[in-house]
C-alpha cells in the first residue's frame, strides 16, 4: 500500500499540498516580504529537496505588428534545506526576503505574483501563486504626480521587452498625452522609463515626441527626427520641486 501511495504520489495524487501567506499582499519596491509557507503531507511521507519561493511578473513581445506575452522571473529565493513531510503532516515554514527595486509596479497590464514550489525528486512539484499589488517609491509616486500636475494623462503603464536592470527582459514603461496646460500644443507625448537605484533615488528614461508644426517638422516626424531622449535622476530631497523641474525639461526640448 505505502508503495502504491508513493507511486501516486509522483504523479500529484495525494501528495503534499504548499499554500503560501503573506502577511501584507500591498508591498513597495525595497519592503520586506514576509510570509510562512503552510505545507500540508499527502498520503505518505515525502522528502521534500528544498522550498523555493520566485517572483514573476509578465511582459509583452512584438513581433512583425503581433504581440504576445511571456514570464520574468524577477528573483528566486530558497528557503529550506532538505526535510521529510510525513503523511497528513502540518508545518508551517516561516519566510523572508527584499522585494527588489527592480519589480514593476502594479498598473495598467502589470501583474506580479509569488510562486511557491516543493522540490521533490521523480514527483510532481506541488505549487501555489499569490498576487501582489506592488506600489511605487516616494520619490517615483512623486515623478508620476508631478507628470499629471504638468497636464499629463497616463495612456498605458506596459512592461515590453528590452534590456531592463541587472539582465531582466523587460522595462516598464509609462506612456502620456498632454490633455490640459501649456504642453497640449506642443508634445505629442512623453514615456518614461524608471530605474531605480534606492527607494529614495531613481534614473529616469524620458523620450519626448514633439508635435509636428509645418513641413519641416513634418518631415522630422515622418524620419522620428522629432524624437528626443534624456536621462536623470530625482532624489527624495528634490519632491517639492519636481513640477518645475519637469517643466523646465520639457521647456527645454519644445
Amino acid at each position: 500500500m505505502s508503495l502504491f501511495h508513493k507511486m501516486l504520489a509522483s504523479i500529484g495524487i495525494g501528495a503534499a499540498k504548499v499554500d503560501a501567506k503573506l502577511i501584507s499582499e500591498r508591498l513597495m519596491i525595497g519592503d520586506d516580504v514576509q510570509g510562512v509557507v503552510d505545507i500540508i503531507g499527502g498520503s505518505s511521507a515525502q522528502e521534500i529537496d528544498h522550498i523555493y519561493i520566485s517572483l514573476y511578473t509578465t511582459y509583452t513581445v512584438e513581433i512583425d505588428d503581433r504581440k504576445s506575452t511571456r514570464h520574468a522571473l524577477i528573483g528566486k529565493w530558497r528557503i529550506t534545506d532538505k526535510f521529510t513531510i510525513g503523511a497528513h503532516e502540518r508545518r508551517q515554514i516561516p519566510f523572508r526576503f527584499t522585494l527588489p527595486i527592480e519589480t514593476p509596479i502594479s498598473v495598467g497590464r502589470t501583474k506580479v505574483w509569488i510562486h511557491t514550489g516543493l522540490d521533490i525528486k521523480q514527483a510532481l512539484d506541488p505549487t501555489d501563486e499569490d498576487y501582489i499589488r506592488v506600489e511605487p517609491s516616494p520619490v517615483m509616486t512623486a515623478v508620476l504626480a508631478a507628470v499629471e500636475q504638468l497636464g499629463f494623462r497616463l495612456r498605458e503603464a506596459e512592461c515590453k521587452k528590452a534590456r531592463g536592470a541587472n539582465g531582466l527582459p523587460f522595462v516598464q514603461e509609462f506612456e502620456y498625452v498632454p490633455k490640459a496646460g501649456s504642453f497640449r500644443s506642443k508634445l505629442d507625448e512623453i514615456e518614461l522609463v524608471f530605474s531605480p537605484i534606492s527607494k529614495d533615488e531613481v534614473e529616469i528614461y524620458m523620450q519626448i515626441d514633439r508635435r509636428a508644426r509645418g513641413l519641416g517638422s513634418l518631415l522630422a516626424e515622418a524620419m522620428d527626427l522629432d524624437e528626443s531622449h534624456v536621462r536623470f535622476r530625482v532624489t527624495t530631497a528634490e519632491i517639492a520641486q519636481l513640477p518645475q523641474k519637469l517643466s523646465r525639461l520639457l521647456q527645454s526640448y519644445c
